[in-house]
């Protein structure tokens, strides 16, 4: 007979065995095109248990890691249906533990969902210093960093539901797609707004709202015909990341020797990545460096650490209805991971668009990372990623719209020699172009607060080719200063609390020169949701004269012109030298103020301004 004792423990085991904590992702769809799913499954003890699936679901791989909270379990979803399966745990024939897991039904046509592209403008928001729409999630129990408006890098309680309430403004502006800095839970002590720190890959933080909120967000941008960008980040975790707390073992995250708690900075040298003479140690420093000491590097070389990423972010596409992806510190990434990583995602969604952050400043090291880049190709190289971002263009534009004469090389001439090397892209319309963003001076910051430079700025974003982008607030001239940190550049917009002095978010909110920055935004970004000459035209530029620039964006059925005169006097053009892109049009519609205007004369433009011409 068994002692007491004996029989105690067994009970203590059997307790133990059955705590089954986590199943991710937590539930999945029927009809995925790749059928094999794979369950990442955490409890105490966990791999003493063998698992079985109900409803005839197949397993057809369990893995054992090292550590024994942990089992990975392979099934085929083929040909089941949607509804609640049960996991069942076994120790020999007992049932220890069991596990309800839900396969839902595809939103009809998910799969050929289409991305954003050339016909959206971007509208890129920090949700924390957006809008608080609900005050009672500012600080929650669950999270360490509480609300602190007064600290500058502190949480200030923007939100999902702030968002949502906001987003008739944006819709009025003219943007017609929304990207936020990422939403998951970010759980560090402290500076935790920014996001890109994650906690729980498959939750919203809580300070935001929840994933229902997410889903209800993409909802909302669906009903008024906007898209929705989620900012989708595999190069790292945060510390805190739970699974980082308790890794399955070593290989899911590049630990360094000599280095607390495993880390090592970045040498963030990017074009390790590709220089035909960079030293293995310069390669591996840039992409298994560390961001931060809070900012775990992911080890995309592990098969099953792509395998968990591909999950997530289909499991993000699907549950959030997501039109695109953001993808975080792109060169970082495990080159080869990061490749297999868009592969999968996009063999699901041919039709999507997933934009990486290559922060770069040389046109052809940022082409490089678009797939079917020649560049790439001569190193035998397809990165499949199908939208970069053009940061050389945004570097230039502070210097453009300074320079009132244009010298050799000067002005806008910067802008027309930048597009000379247009042809190292290969999807020149699928590239990102931008005056700003979140890590970087505010571009009003850069033009002094002047208005006009930043409407001939804006004038030049919306007429190029590519996907323009634009970051909350500049619509009304706010400024930041990232030499006085990055709260400064993420400044609360103005009205999104209640109490703020001032709500920015009406026009009689605003002050007369903030009205002048949203009335010409919002003329020039509604007019060009209907020019498709805009969105897929060819381009044909002329070399600038006297800081002038003009170039025609045309299809065979529509053509518009832009004339910038970046000069600090009114201009006299005579439009004759435009003749291969005027041809046969007389008349010309200028948007920006809706006269027409005879293009047989001379046109009589003033200093500092930008038009846009529909030819007739």
């Amino acid at each position: 007979m068994r002692s007491i004792l004996t029989l105690l423990c067994l009970v203590i085991v059997n307790i133990s065995l059955a705590q089954v904590e986590r199943v991710e992702p937590p539930f999945w769809w029927t009809d995925m095109k790749k059928t094999d799913l794979e369950l990442l499954v955490y409890g105490d003890n966990i791999n003493q248990l063998e698992p079985e699936f109900s409803n005839g679901i197949t397993i057809k791989k369990v893995v054992k890691v090292a550590n024994p909270n942990y089992l990975f379990i392979t099934v085929d979803t083929k040909g089941i249906s949607s509804g609640v399966a049960q996991l069942s745990f076994k120790k020999g024939r007992k049932t220890v533990s069991t596990f309800d897991y839900e396969f839902k039904k595809r939103k009809e046509g998910s799969a050929e969902r289409k991305g954003f592209d050339s016909s959206d403008v971007i509208y890129l928001i920090m949700p924390d210093r957006f809008a608080n729409g609900d005050p009672s999630n500012d600080s929650t129990p669950n999270t360490i960093e509480k609300a602190n408006r007064e600290h500058q890098g502190g949480r200030h309680g923007g939100d999902i539901q702030g968002v949502i309430e906001h987003l008739d403004y944006i819709h009025e502006l003219g943007a017609t797609t929304l990207w936020s800095t990422p939403l998951t839970l970010d759980n560090e002590k402290v500076y935790s707004y920014h996001g890109y720190a994650s906690s729980d890959l498959y939750k919203v933080d809580p300070r935001y709202g929840t994933n229902a909120d997410f889903a209800k967000l993409s909802a909302e941008l669906h009903q008024r015909d906007m898209k929705h960008i989620m900012d989708f980040v595999p190069n790292h975790w945060g510390i805190s990341h739970w699974l980082i707390q308790d890794p399955p073992d070593q290989n899911w995250v590049h630990y360094w020797e000599g280095g607390e708690n495993g880390f090592k900075r970045s040498n963030y040298i990017q074009t390790s990545q590709f220089d035909p003479y960079a030293s293995e140690a310069d390669s591996k420093g840039n992409m298994d460096g560390w961001f931060d000491t809070t900012m775990p590097d992911m080890n995309e070389s592990n098969p099953m650490v792509i395998d968990y990423l591909v999950q997530n972010a289909i499991w993000w596409i699907e549950s959030g209805d997501l039109d695109g992806l953001r993808v975080d510190t792109y060169p970082y990434n495990d080159k080869k991971g990061i490749t297999e990583w868009v592969t999968r995602v996009m063999a699901e969604y041919p039709n999507f668009n997933i934009v990486g952050e290559v922060f770069m400043h040389e046109t052809a090291h940022i082409a490089y990372w678009q797939k079917d880049s020649k560049i790439g190709a001569i190193q035998g190289f397809n990165s499949n990623l199908p939208s970069v971002m053009d940061f050389p263009l945004h570097d230039i534009l502070p210097q453009v719209f300074h320079q009132d004469e244009q010298n050799w090389g000067d002005g806008v001439f910067k802008v027309y020699d930048h597009l000379t090397k247009d042809f190292l892209y290969p999807n020149i319309n699928n590239v990102l172009i931008k005056m700003g963003n979140h890590d970087v001076n505010r571009i009003n910051q850069e033009f002094d607060g002047d208005v006009e430079k930043y409407k001939l700025a804006l004038t030049l974003i919306m007429t190029l080719r590519g996907i323009p982008q634009i970051y909350y607030g500049d619509e009304i001239g706010m400024l930041g200063d990232k030499g006085k940190g990055d709260g400064d550049i993420r400044r609360d917009f103005p009205g999104g609390w209640e109490g703020d002095v001032q709500n920015a978010f009406v026009s009689s909110g605003r002050t007369n020169l903030q009205n002048e920055y949203f009335d010409y935004s919002k003329k020039l970004l509604n007019w060009r949701k209907g020019s498709k000459a805009i969105h897929k035209g060819k381009t044909l530029h002329f070399a600038p004269h006297d800081n002038v620039y003009v170039y025609f964006r045309y299809l065979p059925e529509e053509t518009v012109m832009v004339v910038l005169n970046n000069s600090s006097k009114d201009q006299s053009i005579d439009l004759g030298r435009f003749a291969e892109g005027i041809k046969n049009h007389t008349k010309g519609l200028n948007i920006i103020n809706g006269k027409a205007y005879n293009l047989e004369q001379p046109l009589e433009i003033d200093a500092k301004t930008g038009w846009v011409f529909e030819l007739k």
